[in-house]
């Protein structure tokens, strides 16, 4: 996968009804102080933080239709799916917002 030519995530806005997230990290680490094998952290958590948002698809009627999340909202992802852009070392995914299966509120 080759990173992206943007310096910063912050420049990326997402078209119609997309949604930029962030998937959560999985710990490499337990509480006790045990390291994880890389085998046991490879599957990507289902949990993301929405980064940015697009402005939504059009209907038939041309209206826009309202987002279902908002950036800072964090959400349930399904367990593959999503482009995938690199940043650095950060990586990030695009998601329909149909795609997105919850919204998490703590």
């Amino acid at each position: 996968m080759q990173s992206a030519t943007f310096k910063s995530i912050k420049s990326l806005v997402p078209l119609l009804d997309r949604v930029l997230v962030q998937r959560f990290k999985a710990e490499t680490k337990t509480a006790t102080g045990i390291f994880l094998p890389q085998s046991a952290t490879s599957q990507p958590l289902p949990e993301a933080t929405v980064v940015a948002v697009g402005p939504g698809a059009r209907d038939k009627e041309g209206q826009i239709i309202p987002m279902s999340v908002q950036a800072g909202d964090r959400v349930l992802l399904p367990g593959w799916g999503g482009n995938s852009i690199k940043v650095g070392d950060e990586e990030y995914f695009l998601f329909k917002d149909a795609e997105i299966l919850a919204k998490i509120k703590e």
